[in-house]
């Protein structure tokens, strides 16, 4: 389908002529002779390009692209005119105009330019979507109460400088939480860059983070920047910084306190302005205590804290979770959606997902691709989902819970069985634990001390 193009002029001639040489090149064209008029078809038949003419009755070619703008700001307008001056045309470009062409008109430049706005709108266009694409791709999902409070936290640190670390077990998405954070932060149109501290090896980590300079070592044949350097004026996010070695460790913190460093080999400072947000799955703390991480650090990454939940407490996400992935999937593979029977629904809802989203989103991968019917049913999910399912009641009965005696033994009892619970859920990390239950550290500290509370391998 050939792209339309709409023609402004209260000159007949002018009108006949481009219309002619345009259609000539493959495209549709639509004349008016006024700003009126034009208007009213934009609003009717929105074209791919406007070419304007200046000097008209009221309301005049600038007037006319006000309100065009006004109306449709992805317009791409280009201004004509036998009578413009310098002033006009700056004028009329920081309205919004595309470009400007004087009169007697040259139909091969007019011609050009035309090709040239199209195809810059057609650019514009594809990436205002693989923006939107990426976008989708890193969206949250979720309308529980544990996401609802981290979507809220994320609002309100975005938009600071401060250093966040995000806590919480593989797979739960940390990613996406240091991603949103930098999407609200006045960084946003600045580099994201993200380095997986675990996968690179040892002895290539210092060069990755800070570059280095021709000749710094065997088969340094050129300049390298690094991901500090790249990221400067953005956002570097530091995953699995606990794999980190000491010895790099010292040097991010140098380069946190100074905002400066060297490449490797270098003997020049490189300045930068670049927002950290690290995060772990390792307890940082223990990692402290172990002497694998180092305590100045930590308190300089930890300025925010923010914990991202395992699948497992936020089972009410699944539904939406599994309509989501199922989309993606068939839009990627190209192959027909399938929805989730309630009972197949209610038997994920209580698995206990080791991997969390991660695990979820490939065994939703599986079931579209490898079930044959529309349909998934319970026994379409495979054995290790079904086999650990979590007790749908898994507190235990009140008689149980409060057993004889006051009140206060009661509820010591409960608290008791629940903050166990919530320890194992987080395999004893006792700083993940007090996030989950929304409490300070110190203060689950002094309750399990209290209730007689001992960590596996505690004397």
């Amino acid at each position: 389908m050939s792209e339309n193009i709409l023609i402004i002029d209260d000159e007949p001639a002018i009108l006949s002529t481009l219309s002619g040489v345009l259609m000539d090149e493959g495209y549709s064209v639509s004349t008016v002779e006024n700003g009126a008029a034009a208007l009213r078809e934009v609003q009717g038949n929105p074209p791919a390009l406007i070419l304007l003419d200046i000097w008209m009755p009221e309301p005049d070619g600038i007037e006319t692209l006000k309100r065009l703008k006004t109306l449709f700001p992805d317009l791409v307008v280009i201004m004509m005119s036998g009578h413009g001056s310098i002033e006009t045309a700056v004028k009329a470009i920081k309205i919004g105009a595309y470009d400007y062409i004087e009169k007697p008109i040259s139909l091969q430049k007019v011609v050009m330019m035309v090709e040239h706005a199209l195809t810059e709108f057609r650019l514009r266009q594809e990436n205002r979507t693989l923006k939107r694409l990426v976008e989708k791709r890193y969206e949250m999902i979720g309308e529980s109460g544990a996401i609802s409070r981290l979507r809220e936290q994320i609002r309100m640190a975005g938009p600071s400088q401060s250093r966040v670390l995000i806590s919480g077990e593989n797979g739960t998405g940390k990613e996406l939480v240091a991603r949103a954070i930098h999407a609200a932060s006045a960084r946003r149109n600045q580099p994201f860059l993200e380095i997986n501290c675990a996968a690179i090896p040892e002895n290539l980590i210092e060069s990755e983070l800070f570059g280095y300079e021709r000749g710094a070592f065997s088969g340094a044949q050129h300049q390298k920047k690094g991901q500090f350097e790249l990221a400067d004026g953005g956002t570097l996010f530091l995953d699995e910084i606990g794999d980190m070695a000491l010895a790099t460790q010292s040097k991010v913190l140098r380069v946190l306190q100074e905002q400066e460093f060297y490449r490797v080999g270098g003997s020049e400072r490189v300045k930068v302005d670049v927002r950290v947000i690290a995060a772990s799955n390792k307890n940082l703390a223990e990692e402290i205590k172990k002497g694998s991480f180092r305590e100045d650090l930590y308190y300089r990454l930890n300025v925010i804290p923010l914990h991202v939940p395992p699948l497992r407490e936020r089972p009410e996400d699944i539904p939406q979770l599994l309509e989501y992935f199922a989309q993606e999937v068939a839009q990627e593979q190209g192959i027909k959606l399938k929805r989730f029977s309630p009972e197949a629904v209610a038997i994920l809802k209580r698995a206990q997902w080791p991997g969390n989203v991660r695990e979820l989103k490939n065994i939703v991968e599986r079931l579209m691709i490898m079930v044959p019917a529309p349909v998934v049913q319970p026994n379409d999910l495979p054995e290790f989902i079904t086999d650990g399912l979590i007790e749908e009641n898994s507190f235990p009965p009140f008689e149980e819970a409060a057993g004889p005696g006051s009140l206060k033994d009661a509820r010591n009892a409960f608290e008791k069985k629940y903050i166990l619970a919530k320890l194992q859920e987080h395999d004893w990390n006792v700083l993940q634990t007090a996030e989950a239950l929304q409490i300070e550290r110190t203060y689950l500290y002094r309750k399990m001390k209290l209730l007689g509370i001992e960590a596996p391998g505690e004397v």
